[in-house]
């Protein structure tokens, strides 16, 4: 794969990455979340008192295992939901589209059988690009190089 420039934001220096299973389940479950699109970086710092991105380069090594959801799919809907429910997977990088927050509520709307899947895709229409790639491994991780970081 080619090298990559992504951005993590967050409210500290990161120069050693590391995969943390918090107690809120994520889009694609435990690991190191960053992005190619630096605005959503900046978005995701924006959340701590002292905001920054740090920037890393990426080389996915050959013989990871890679699930890469080019599109929001029906697919990767049920990835979410079974993420969101704390199902364990074994892939070592998932990259696609971010469940943002208003994303978000149509999700729990729908597995609270609020909504109907259709109604789900209807409602799901994103007003800006999101990515996110979630380096789910040690093996991943290693493929991760500091850059710099910045306050925002």
């Amino acid at each position: 794969m080619a090298l990559m420039t992504v951005f993590h934001g967050s409210g500290s220096q990161v120069e050693r990455p590391e995969i943390r299973i918090g107690r809120y389940t994520k889009d694609f479950g435990p690991g190191f979340y960053c992005t190619i699109l630096r605005e959503q970086a900046e978005r995701w710092a924006r959340r701590f008192d002292t905001p920054r991105v740090n920037t890393y380069t990426v080389r996915l090594l050959d013989g990871l295992d890679i699930l890469e959801f080019p599109d929001m799919t029906e697919e990767w809907l049920d990835f979410i939901i079974a993420c969101r429910h704390g199902e364990p997977h074994n892939h070592d990088v998932v990259i696609g589209a971010m469940a943002n927050d208003q994303i978000y509520n149509f999700v729990s709307d729908y597995m609270d059988g609020a909504i109907t899947r259709e109604q789900f895709w209807a409602l799901a229409k994103f007003k800006y690009p999101t990515h996110q790639i979630c380096l789910c491994s040690d093996r991943a991780l290693k493929c991760l190089n500091f850059v710099h970081c910045e306050e925002v």
